[in-house]
C-alpha cells in the first residue's frame, strides 16, 4: 500500500510539472497593496 501511495505521489507530481511546462504555472492572485498613510501638514485643524 505504501508503495501504490508513492507511485500516485510521483504520478501527480510529475503530470503537475508537464502541465506547468505546457500551460505556464498557475496564476496566483495579485497581492493587495497595503495603503501607506500619507502626513499632510496643512490637513489637520480643519
Amino acid at each position: 500500500m505504501d508503495y501504490l501511495d508513492r507511485v500516485l505521489d510521483t504520478l501527480q507530481d510529475l503530470l503537475r510539472r508537464l502541465i506547468d511546462a505546457l500551460l505556464g504555472p498557475e496564476q496566483q492572485p495579485e497581492a493587495e497593496p497595503i495603503p501607506v498613510p500619507v502626513h499632510e501638514p496643512g490637513a489637520r485643524g480643519r
